[in-house]
This record gives C-alpha cells, structure tokens and sequence, in this order.
C-alpha cells in the first residue's frame, strides 16, 4: 500500500525536474560556432576515456573532429602497441600479461594548478594500474600497478603541481596474509587503499611513494585542493554500509555516505618521521624509452604504508548525501561539491569551515577508527533541488558550476557563491560525466562543456543493436547555454579533459633522428641491413623507405625456427610510416614512425615461401613494397641468405 504515493511522489518530482523543451535557436548560428574550416585547427585537444576499450581518444574542439586513438591498456593493431616485441613489456602486470583494461578518467599535467601540456595520465580500472601518456608521442609512456586494491576507479586525479597521482579503491579486498576469508568476513578483514604515485618533475618517472590504509569502503571520484587547500585531497566515498552483495540495495540503506579529506602534507610529515610501514606487495612497473624505441618491465615487491585509524590527522571524513559520485573543487580551492547520485540536492562543503570544525573538534564520533566532521560544521550551503541524480561538477572560471543529472538527463548550471539554480539545458540521453576546458583547474578555459552521454537513441543513424556513444557540445559564451553539436565517440566515454592546443602543439615531435636511435638492432642504413641466426632465432635487421624493404629475399629460415624482423624506417620526413606485416603472424602488423625501429616475431608453422609486405600506405608504388621469406624443413641444409634487387638464374643461380 506504501508504494503508490512513493511512485507518485517520484513521477511529481521527475515532472518537477524534467528539462524544458530546447528554445527554438538558429541552427545557421550553432553550426557556425561549432564549425572549423578545412585546413584551420581546432581551438582545443579534447582527451576522452574509451571506458571498456581500454584505450583514450583524441578530438578537436568545437569541430569534434576525430584525431586519433591512443592505446594504452589494450592491444592495438593499428600501431602493433602490445603485438610489437618493444611494446609488450607495457602491459605486463603481476598477473602476466593482461592485454585489456577499462579506462575511466584522464588528468592532464598541472603546474601551479594550471595545465601544463606535459602529459595525460589514465587509470585501469579492472587490473590496477595508472599509466602516463607523453603529449609530445601521444604514446603511452608508462604503466604502474596498483599493489592492495581490488579496483582502480577512483583515479587518476593530480595535485597542483602533479607532484602525486592519486588513486582509490573501488572495490575493498583482504590484503597481506589474510587474503583467503570468507567474504562475509567483509567489516572485519577488507580494506581500502589510497595511493599516492610520485611524478618525476623533469621526466614524469612514477613511483608509489605511499599508500594510506582505509576502512573496507567503496572510492568514486576525486579531486585535490588547490590554492587554500592545497595539500589537501577530496574522496567521494560509498558503501559505507560495508555491504558485499546486492550493492544497488544494500549500500544504499543510509541517508549518508561520505566526502574523505585527506590531509597529504601530514602525511610526507609522518614519512619524515619514520612513521610509515614498508610491506611486502609485488606488482609491476612498465616504462618505454624514446632513444632505445623499447619497453622494460620490472616487478616490485614492496610499498611503505601509513594507517590512518592511528595517525588520525591525515583523514576525515565528511557526511554527504547517499551515494556520493563527483567530488569536485572549485577554482578557488575553497568550495568542495559533493554529488549524491540518490539525493535530490547538491552539498557545497567550506575547506575554511572544514578546519575550522577539525581545530574545534566538531566531530559526531568515528568511522572505523577515523574521526567525522558534523555535516552542518563542514556546509557552506545545498543547491535545493536542481535536477534528479546529480554525478559531475566543472567550473567556467566566472563563479558559475555546472553539474550533470543523469536520471533528469540534464546540465544545470549554478553559481557556487549564491547556490542559485541559474540555467539548465537537456541532454540526449542520460548524461554522465561533463567537461569544461580547463574545468578542474585554477585557470577554467571556459567557452564550452562537453557532455558525455550514455544512451544515444535517435541521435545518429542505427548500427544493428549497438549504437555510437555520444558527446554534445554547448556553447558557455553567454548567459545561456546552447548545444551546438553532436558527436559520435570510441568506446565507452566516461570523463574528459580538454586543453589548449597552443600548449600542446608546439612540442609535438614529427619524426625520431636517425643518428639518437639507440635500438639495439637498429640498422641505419640499407648497407647495414642483415640477416643473422643464433640458435634457433633468426634476427632480420630490415629498413623500409618509399618504395621498398631491404632485404626482400630471405632464405634459410627453418621450421622451428623464431623470427624476428626489425625494422627501421629510414624516412625523416614528417608522417611517413611504414608498415610492416607476414603472412600466418599470429599478432598484428608493426607501424613504424621516420627514424623508428620496431620488431615482430614471428614463428613460422609450416614451410614454403611467405610474403610480407607495408601495411601502411607510403607512395605510389606502396603495392610493390614487398619480398618473401622462404621457410624449409627442419635441418634441412638451405643456406641463410638475404638480398634486395638481385634477381637469379633458375638454371645455374647466377646473378644477373
């Protein structure tokens, strides 16, 4: 009998909160703000997640145009990243080699709070680990796993000046020697962690530099304070119930979950002291070296640990409304927006009140050892019912925030001061995360939000039962907002970050310099193009350059045999690849960059004769870059020989 006013009551509030219809707008005047004529660029890289690919995307801003796709936790077959001899080391993990992950967030670079340009960080969020992409390559520059944690959600998010990534738990675990319990044992033996990975100002070079133990809860979003609160961290925490089955009932029984202020400044204090715990935790660190052209991977086996339940003024934690999503501070670094996806209102917490409650003691009692801060200590006020499942706050620079409304499918925008409702637009359809150009900075770009949609219904034509992701792009000029563009995403768009293009386009590098190329099978020339075995590898140091590969004849190969083919593209001319690809490879092809050597293996499992060939188009005569491999029985007595341009005799095998 209960639930038909509570249904009723929900659709009132649904009706109450549903977007207007769009007003009418001229479709010339969007589209001309949107549009960037051929041959002009766009005004901003937008550097998207692709979610379950495993992979980030590059578009411009406002053209939407696609740039490209960056493989970071997933074998890619369009560059050969994880097929290539030199790439495989990056994705190798504790668990062996893991070829797949699911990318949620990038953070781009920050000093002194403002985008930098340097590099986009990326987190995998099924087998932990944060990876680092160099915006001069856009290639994926470096992964490190995360030790202790189940999930790898809630990350990456940067301080100020990118001295750490960050990164929290989604999904609690037992950890150290008692990891094989019954998982009822859930309050008792699971824990969460938070790490803090260090960034080498000079070459990006991470490290753990330490974990903060927590109770078994749930992290969703992050982000860290900035200006006043510098030194500070934000988590959005659920499940604070504890609850280990049926989550969408069983973590959503409390009004309230919490925000967690993290103290990191007390926590270097107690490092320098001497307060941390080195424990045993074996997980990998995977780089790759611009001068060599190859991937090392080395496994770790220890991190040093901080227990806030004893050092209990490094965390706080704050009551938030249930089932808190973002977890955003604004450009002054005074306001912290926590937004509980069930809750039909948006908390706006004070850093200063914040202290000010720790310095009076203004607790209501402990989480598992951790004090909480009194909700109405910590508030600086609630934006009254502006939309229905409030996930993701950005910021325009100007005062003014804008959330997205996932159940209302909607972004509202609202000034932060005042908490006054001051626009709202619809999205089509059930908009996740937003993004402002420089949003999550010191420095807002302003000008647009891009939001990021899960359904797409009738947006784009249909593709059988799967249809593209969407992305719209409105126009934050003015007062108003106004979309301005749709477009068609990669994978699974979650959130994005959009920068400059001045910042990042003038250190793009165009080729790698033959003379810096330090591969250990590189062949700099044709002249020094060979074919050698030892054992029962044969090593092919091959160059490709318009129109042909050298060597184009190999003999001698023998079943049983592993092959390796190294090629060097000798071009130095602007994007010039080549390609590189053998018949029955059981990977993918190779591209390969002007001044860049990159290897495949192959081994062959019958004999005869195997064409291989430039997958990438290269010039006119790009068909006729190709030779064969010639593979014979075992033992047989088939010299090892190698050429290109020598045509032979087939009577006496003299060459012509």
């Amino acid at each position: 009998m209960l639930m038909v006013p509570v249904v009723l009551a929900s659709a009132l509030l649904w009706q109450s909160c549903k977007p207007k219809a769009p007003a009418s707008v001229s479709v010339g005047d969007a589209a001309s703000k949107a549009y960037v004529a051929p041959g002009k660029y766009d005004e901003f890289y937008n550097f998207v997640s692709g979610g379950f690919n495993g992979q980030m995307s590059v578009y411009g801003i406002p053209s939407g145009r696609f740039l490209r796709n960056i493989p970071v936790f997933s074998e890619d077959p369009t560059t050969g990243y994880g097929y290539s001899e030199e790439t495989k080391p990056m994705l190798n993990t504790s668990h062996g080699y893991v070829p797949w992950d699911d990318l949620h967030h990038p953070a781009l670079s920050t000093t002194n709070g403002e985008h930098d340009g340097r590099w986009v960080f990326g987190n995998a969020n099924n087998t932990p680990r944060v990876a680092r992409i160099d915006l001069k390559t856009f290639r994926t520059a470096e992964i490190i796993e995360l030790p202790n944690s189940g999930g790898n959600h809630s990350s990456p998010f940067i301080t100020e000046n990118t001295e750490y990534v960050v990164a929290g738990t989604r999904f609690s675990v037992p950890v150290g020697d008692k990891t094989d319990v019954p998982i009822s044992t859930f309050k008792e033996n699971f824990k969460g962690f938070i790490s803090f990975i260090s960034v080498d100002r000079n070459d990006g070079k991470m490290k753990i530099a330490f974990q903060l133990k927590t109770p078994g809860i749930s992290f969703d979003l992050a982000r860290a304070g900035k200006g006043p609160s510098h030194g500070w961290f934000f988590f959005s925490c659920y499940n604070t119930e504890q609850a280990y089955t049926l989550l969408e009932v069983n973590a959503s029984q409390k009004d309230k979950d919490f925000i967690m202020a993290v103290n990191w400044k007390k926590a270097e204090e107690y490092i320098a002291a001497g307060k941390g715990e080195k424990v045993k935790a074996k997980y990998a660190h995977n780089w790759y070296d611009e001068s060599t052209h190859t991937a090392t991977s080395e496994i770790l086996t220890e991190v040093l640990q901080l227990d806030p339940a004893l050092l209990k003024d490094i965390i706080y934690f704050i009551p938030c409304p249930k089932s808190p999503h973002g977890c955003d501070t604004d450009p002054t670094g005074e306001y912290i927006v926590g937004s509980g996806k069930l809750a039909a209102l948006i908390p706006v917490f004070s850093f200063s009140k914040i202290q000010q409650a720790i310095a009076n003691k203004e607790f209501e009692g402990e989480f598992a050892g951790i004090p909480v801060i009194k909700y109405e200590a910590a508030l600086h006020g609630e934006v009254k019912k502006p939309g229905l499942g409030p996930l993701h706050t950005e910021f325009d620079g100007k005062g003014n925030a804008y959330t997205s409304f996932f159940v209302s499918s909607e972004i509202v925008k609202w000034n932060v001061e005042s908490l006054q409702v001051l626009d709202r637009v619809p999205t089509y359809y059930s908009i996740g995360h937003l993004s402002v150009p420089g949003g999550p900075t010191k420095k807002p770009w302003g000008k647009y939000v891009i939001a990021y949609n899960k359904i797409t219904k009738d947006r784009y034509l249909p593709t059988g039962p799967e249809l593209a992701q969407s992305a719209q792009i409105y126009d934050i000029s003015g007062d108003k907002m106004q979309l301005i563009l749709d477009f068609p995403t990669v994978g699974e768009p979650h959130y994005a970050e959009a920068i400059p293009a001045n910042l990042v386009m003038p250190n793009s590098v165009k080729i790698f310099k033959l003379e810096e190329n330090k591969h250990p099978y590189v062949a700099l020339g044709e002249g020094q193009a060979k074919v050698e075995r030892k054992g029962n590898q044969v090593h092919v140091y091959m160059t490709a350059i318009r129109s042909h590969l050298t060597p184009d004849n190999i003999e001698g190969v023998k079943l049983g045999d592993e092959v390796y083919f190294h090629v060097t593209n000798l071009e130095q001319d602007w994007d010039v690849p080549h390609g590189f690809a053998v018949k029955g490879a059981n990977n993918a092809e190779l591209l390969i960059m002007p001044g860049e050597t990159q290897t495949l293996k192959w081994k062959p499992l019958s004999t005869g004769v195997f064409p291989f060939y430039c997958t990438d188009f290269c010039s006119a005569l790009h068909q006729e870059m190709q030779g064969y491999v010639r593979v014979s029985p075992t033992g047989s007595n088939v010299p090892l020989k190698f050429s290109t341009g020598k045509i032979e005799d087939e009577t006496n095998g003299a060459g012509l």
